[in-house]
């Protein structure tokens, strides 16, 4: 009997686009509801009702939450394989179906290789990122090559 040894799970999201989201959809609420409130005192003659004002506050909200679906993105992986959350999509693979960790120049993201010139995107690694991209890409590959070899 030979004891496995197992690497340790990581997890890593995206940095700077979070604090950037994060304000941006502040931005947003804050802004469309000073103009759903300010609707109402057009010396235009329009007449804005209560539900025209509540209507562009609920439309900032909702372009909020489309800021914040950039948040979003997470890559998980252990000794068995990795998942990749991007901002719609989930994907979970072994290691044995990924062919190696990239980050190919001038990209924005990383991205798995898969077989068959496949690959997918790994928002949560992003170049913006600079040495949490690097550490995060590090991490990946040494998971990687202790799961293939």
């Amino acid at each position: 009997m030979s004891a496995a040894v197992t690497a340790p799970a990581v997890e890593f999201r995206p940095k700077r686009i979070r604090l950037v989201a994060g304000a941006c959809a502040v931005f947003l609420v804050v802004a469309f509801t000073a103009v759903g409130l300010l609707l109402g005192n057009t010396p235009t003659g329009v007449i804005f009702r209560v539900s025209d004002q509540v209507a562009m506050i609920c439309l900032g909200v909702l372009l909020a939450a489309g800021v914040l679906l950039l948040t979003r993105p997470r890559v998980r992986a252990d000794a068995t394989g990795v998942e990749v959350r991007n901002v719609v999509t989930a994907h979970r693979f072994t290691w044995q179906e990924v062919l190696h960790v990239s980050f190919p120049d001038g990209a924005s993201w990383a991205r798995l290789e898969l077989p068959d010139d496949e690959y997918v995107s790994i928002m949560a690694i992003q170049a913006v990122d600079r040495d949490h991209a690097v550490t995060a890409v590090r991490a990946l590959r040494d998971l990687h090559r202790t799961a293939t070899t």
